[in-house]
């Protein structure tokens, strides 16, 4: 792994306006799992240190990485690794390498590379997770393409234990994050591009101390509690493939969207939003629009997003059909069907298919939800019961994280903008370069975003960090 350093950031910088420019010292945080935390806000409270008026000061690291990620990293201050202590960035590639990196300087700490790494390296069998780190900051968890879930020492990077969550990872991918909660690590699965069937939409459950596998629901035959086999299930697809994963509420129950797929209401559950008990053991409510059929002949996924909390009983859903849905628990809440019964619906930014996280803030008494598609970025409040647009640019991007009271948005065709997010007014635009689903974090005088597409099989990549001097 090499790095480049250069000294001159080339940043269009728009004028700040009203944004405040003092920069206060940040203090060690950890950004430990995708967008924050296992409730995907993509918000962090804490102070960064960077600022509207100190974004032209920025200067860009590239550092060559031994593979795409085709995700976001994660980050922890002051862990021991190899005897030292560092703050360190956590990724993992396309073809399932974990990489361990110094945040100071670039350096390379340590890299895991799972068995048979070589058979599919290359292939279009690949993980889009982001790993996560476990709360004692000693381990991380981390996908590989072979179906697999390791839990790594952060010291050297040593595998603690590896466990299978598909019985066909041919066909069954790890591409959301992964997500810790109460001594376990929450995977779901999903299907290659192309739609290839045998494979079906599962949550596992695995102990976080012994890799043990506590429990799978499945999203079809779900009255089938085991790891099964895809070809044993007459029903496919509806895989579970969001980008933000499973989400967690604070009480830890577990709310997922599936995508295309056969739905009956009983144990075929595709197109649907669906709560879990905490274990995965239960169904507490379930969602799915009128039109599930249709959505299902068109290939208009209702699970091409996770659900986005957005507190006090309630939930964004957004689709590849273009449009986000207000969801009500206590009208979906059991396990008899639920069909149709949203209480709003409004488009998404450009009315485009959303793939991304929206983020989730709360400032000043008022819940914001932020989303952004291919072609443009909204921000909506939510009070009463109801959406209402704030503000909407024409400039889309990935999942969106909102750190030190900046909004990140990550252009794929080559941009990271920086927005006021009260407003949505441009403060200054990172050239960068391209990618697919990458998204950004923010650790204390930095922002860190790899760039690349999964799809194009590369086995190397780029991790851009920019720095505060």
């Amino acid at each position: 792994m090499r790095s480049l350093c250069i000294p001159t950031l080339a940043l269009a910088l728009i004028a700040a306006g009203s944004v405040s420019c003092t920069a206060q010292k940040p203090q060690p945080y950890d950004w430990p799992t995708f967008n924050v935390n296992a409730q995907r806000t993509g918000v962090l409270q804490q102070t960064t240190g960077i600022t509207a008026a100190n974004l032209s000061k920025l200067k860009l690291q590239q550092i060559k990485l031994d593979g795409t990620v085709d995700a976001s990293a994660i980050y922890l201050h002051g862990v021991s690794v190899k005897g030292g202590t560092h703050d360190a960035l956590f990724v993992t590639t396309t073809f399932g390498k974990t990489i361990a990196i110094d945040a100071r300087n670039g350096a390379l700490l340590w890299e895991y590379t799972p068995p048979g790494f070589k058979t599919w390296a290359g292939t279009r069998q690949i993980t889009n997770a982001t790993p996560a780190a476990d709360p004692s900051r000693q381990a991380i968890y981390a996908a590989s393409p072979d179906g697999q879930v390791q839990k790594l020492a952060v010291s050297d990077g040593h595998a603690l234990w590896r466990t299978a969550v598909t019985r066909l990872p041919l066909r069954e991918k790890i591409a959301s994050p992964l997500t810790i909660n109460q001594g376990h690590v929450i995977v779901v699965t999903a299907g290659y591009i192309g739609d290839r069937p045998p494979y079906q939409g599962h949550v596992a459950i695995l102990d976080a101390g012994s890799g043990r596998l506590l429990h799978v629901w499945n999203s079809l035959c779900s009255d089938r509690q085991q790891l099964m086999d895809p070809k044993s299930c007459a029903a496919s697809d509806s895989a579970i493939w969001g980008r933000a994963g499973a989400v967690l509420d604070p009480a830890g129950n577990i709310f997922v969207a599936t995508g295309n797929g056969p739905w009956n209401g009983k144990n075929n559950w595709g197109d649907a939003v669906l709560q879990l008990s905490p274990d995965a053991t239960r169904l507490l409510a379930n969602y799915t629009p009128a039109n599930t059929a249709e959505l299902n002949k068109r290939d208009l996924d209702v699970g091409s997003t996770s659900p986005a909390l957005l507190g006090n009983g309630y939930l964004a859903q957004g689709g590849k059909d273009g449009f986000i849905r207000l969801l009500q628990l206590k009208q979906i809440q059991g396990t008899a069907p639920h069909r149709g019964g949203a209480l709003q619906r409004v488009p998404t930014p450009s009315h485009n298919m959303l793939f991304t996280a929206p983020v989730v803030w709360r400032h000043q008494g008022a819940t914001w939800l932020i989303a952004a598609d291919q072609n443009a970025t909204e921000a909506w409040t939510f009070s009463q019961g109801k959406l209402t647009s704030r503000w909407r640019v024409q400039q889309g991007g990935t999942s969106p994280v909102i750190a030190g009271g900046l909004l990140y948005v990550y252009d794929p065709r080559g941009a990271l903008r920086v927005f006021q997010p009260q407003t949505g007014k441009l403060l200054g635009s990172l050239p960068c370069g391209h990618g697919h689903w990458n998204s950004p974090i923010v650790a204390p005088g930095m922002i860190v975003l790899p760039v690349g597409n999964a799809n194009d099989l590369d086995q190397s990549g780029v991790l851009n960090i920019w720095r505060l001097p």
